[in-house]
């Protein structure tokens, strides 16, 4: 930006002039010095213009970092939203599992108790079958003996 400028003998900061700007110099009489002023002046206001654009410019970017820093804030608070609602749901459906969880134990439980009397059941009904088992060999024996009574009788 500052290439075109060099110092000259003077200390003086002045814009490098082409061939063609020194014939014009020359054809106008006018001194360098005040060339120099007026061309730096010239060159000032046309950097201030550009550091006006510039600060513009970084004005627009700020801004719209702001607009989406904006729009990224609610993006973030709507998705907070969504994932305290689906944290809320998940930890329903734990609820439920849990719940289903302890339905199935009180199920099993009570199949198991139900398993149980159904072996007692069983095992009264076998004691009971060897009971009556035991009975009607008794009823045998004794209708047994009763023929043998019955038959001696009629052979006598």
């Amino acid at each position: 930006m500052f290439d075109k400028f060099k110092k000259e003998e003077g200390g003086e900061m002045t814009q490098e002039r082409s061939p063609d700007e020194q014939n014009t110099m020359k054809s106008r009489d006018v001194s360098p010095n005040e060339t120099v002023g007026e061309i730096g002046i010239v060159e000032l206001m046309g950097k201030r213009a550009k550091l006006e654009e510039a600060v513009d410019y970084v004005g627009l970017m700020i801004k719209n970092l702001k607009d989406k820093r904006t729009v990224l804030e609610k993006d973030i608070e709507e998705e907070s939203v969504d994932i305290k609602n689906l944290k809320e749901k998940l930890e329903k459906v734990s609820q439920y599992i849990e719940e289903e969880n302890r339905g199935i134990r009180e199920l099993a439980q009570k199949r198991q108790q139900v398993e149980n009397e159904a072996d007692e059941v069983g095992s009264l009904i076998n004691n009971l079958r060897d009971k009556l088992s035991g009975i009607d060999r008794i009823i045998d024996n004794e209708g047994s003996k009763v023929k043998q009574i019955k038959e001696s009788r009629e052979s006598l």
